[in-house]
C-alpha cells in the first residue's frame, strides 16, 4: 500500500543532500570572509546609528512593513517533481500525509526569517520603546509566528484555486492586513491590532470556503511552483558551482543589446566577446546580480561614516562582483557546437576575463563618483586608483589561473 509519509521522507532526505552538496560551495572560505566582515561591520555602525536615534523616527512602519512582508511570504516546498503529475494523481486522496508533511517543512524553515528579523530589529524596538519588557517582545515575535502560520494554511489552501486572479486579490488583501496588523502590534495598539486580525480571520474564512468547492489538488500550480523555486536556488548556486540541472532564462533587453553589442566588430577574433557579452545581458542571472551588488555596496558607502570602512566596503563589493562574475565562463558549458568553432580556444578566456575587467571598472567609477558626490576627496582617490588596481591584480592573479584550471 502507498505511504505518502515515507515517501514524503525519502523526498526529503534526497533534497536536504542536494542542498548541501551545493550550500557548501556557495559558503567557502570566501563567501565566509566577506560576510563576517560585512554583519561586523553593519552590526557596528548598527549600534553607533542607534545611540543617534530620533525620537520621532518610524519604528513601527518599518518593523511592520518588513515583518507584515515576512508573514506574507508563505511559497510551500512540497517537493513535488514534473513526472509526479503522471504518476502521483492517482493517488490524490491518500496523499494527505505528504502534503501536511510539506507545509510543516516550509513553516520551519521560514520561522527562522520571522526570528532572524526579529532578532535584527531588537535593538531598534528597546530604543524605540525603551519602557517595554523584554517579555513583551517575545509574545509578539510570538504573535507574529500564529500569524505566520495562518497565512501559510491558507496559502496552501488558494493553491486550490484554478482563479489567478482570485489568488492575487486574495494575497494583495491579505499581504495588506498583515503589515497594517504587525504596525499596530509594534506600536502597542491592542485594539486595532485585534480589529485587523479579525478582518485577516474573515479572509482566512472565505478562503477555506473557497478551497472546499474546488475539485480538487491544482498539481499543475503545484509543481510549477516547487521547480521555480528550486530553479531559483540553482540560479544562485550556479555563480559558485557547476549545477547540470539549471534551465537558464533568457530576456530579450533588445534596448541593452542595441546599445552595447552593436559596437563589437563583426569580426572572428570577436566571436567570443559577442558571446559572453550578450549572454551577460541577456541572462536573468548575471546583469541582476551584478547591478544588485553595486547598489548595495553603493547604499553601505552613501551611509557609512568613515571614510576607510567605506573604502573597505567598496573593494569588498567589487570582489564579491568579479567572484559572482567568474561562472559566466561555465554559462555554455553544456552547448557542444561551440566546440565546432574554428577559433583559438584562448579566446574565450580573454573574452571572459575582458568582461569581468570591465564589469570591475565601471564598478570602481561609480564608487569613485559616490566619494566626489560627499566630497570624500581622499577617499574618492584612494578608490580610484586602491579600485583599479585591484581589479587588475585579481584577474591577472587570480581570475586567470582559476580558468587556466577549468
Amino acid at each position: 500500500m502507498f505511504d505518502s509519509h515515507a515517501f514524503y521522507k525519502k523526498r526529503l532526505s534526497a533534497h536536504v543532500k542536494n542542498l548541501s552538496r551545493y550550500l557548501k560551495y556557495m559558503f567557502n572560505g570566501h563567501i565566509a570572509f566577506a560576510m563576517l566582515f560585512f554583519t561586523a561591520a553593519t552590526a557596528y555602525y548598527y549600534q553607533q546609528w542607534l545611540e543617534q536615534l530620533p525620537e520621532n523616527f518610524p519604528t513601527g512602519i518599518i518593523m511592520g512593513s518588513a515583518l507584515g512582508l515576512l508573514i506574507s511570504y508563505n511559497p510551500i516546498r512540497t517537493l513535488l517533481q514534473e513526472p509526479d503529475l503522471v504518476f502521483l494523481t492517482a493517488a490524490e486522496q491518500r496523499m494527505g500525509a505528504y502534503f501536511r508533511n510539506s507545509i510543516m517543512y516550509s513553516f520551519i524553515i521560514q520561522m527562522y526569517l520571522i526570528v532572524l528579523a526579529a532578532a535584527a530589529f531588537g535593538p531598534l524596538y528597546f530604543t524605540s520603546f525603551n519602557g517595554r519588557a523584554g517579555s513583551v517582545y517575545l509574545v509578539t515575535i510570538f504573535l507574529f509566528l500564529i500569524l505566520k502560520g495562518m497565512n501559510m494554511l491558507t496559502n496552501w489552501n488558494m493553491m486550490k484555486a484554478r482563479d489567478k486572479n482570485l489568488r492575487t486579490v486574495d494575497l494583495t488583501a491579505r499581504t495588506l492586513l498583515n503589515i497594517v496588523t504587525a504596525y499596530f502590534v509594534v506600536e502597542g495598539q491592542a485594539l486595532f491590532a485585534v480589529i485587523t486580525i479579525v478582518l485577516l480571520l474573515l479572509i482566512i474564512v472565505y478562503d477555506f470556503i473557497v478551497a472546499a468547492k474546488q475539485p480538487g489538488i491544482f498539481w499543475e500550480l503545484l509543481i510549477d511552483k516547487d521547480q521555480s523555486s528550486q530553479q531559483s536556488f540553482y540560479r544562485i548556486a550556479n555563480l559558485f558551482a557547476d549545477v547540470p540541472h539549471l534551465k537558464n532564462r533568457v530576456k530579450r533587453r533588445e534596448w541593452l543589446i542595441k546599445t552595447f553589442i552593436s559596437r563589437i566588430p563583426f569580426e572572428r577574433p570577436a566571436a567570443y566577446d559577442y558571446l559572453y557579452q550578450i549572454s551577460f545581458l541577456r541572462s536573468g542571472d548575471y546583469l541582476g546580480m551584478y547591478i544588485r551588488l553595486v547598489i548595495i555596496g553603493g547604499i553601505f558607502i552613501w551611509i557609512i561614516p568613515n571614510v576607510w570602512i567605506k573604502i573597505l566596503f567598496a573593494i569588498l563589493f567589487i570582489y564579491l562582483s568579479l567572484f559572482q562574475m567568474m561562472a559566466l565562463y561555465q554559462h555554455h558549458r553544456t552547448q557542444m557546437w561551440l566546440d565546432l568553432y574554428p577559433l583559438n580556444p584562448g579566446l574565450k578566456q580573454t573574452a571572459v576575463m575582458k568582461i569581468i575587467r570591465k564589469l570591475g571598472y565601471v564598478q570602481s567609477f561609480v564608487f569613485t563618483f559616490l566619494f566626489i558626490f560627499q566630497l570624500e576627496w581622499l577617499g574618492s582617490g584612494i578608490i580610484l586608483i586602491g579600485g583599479l588596481t585591484f581589479v587588475w591584480g585579481y584577474i591577472r592573479f587570480y581570475v586567470k589561473p582559476k580558468l587556466d584550471e577549468v
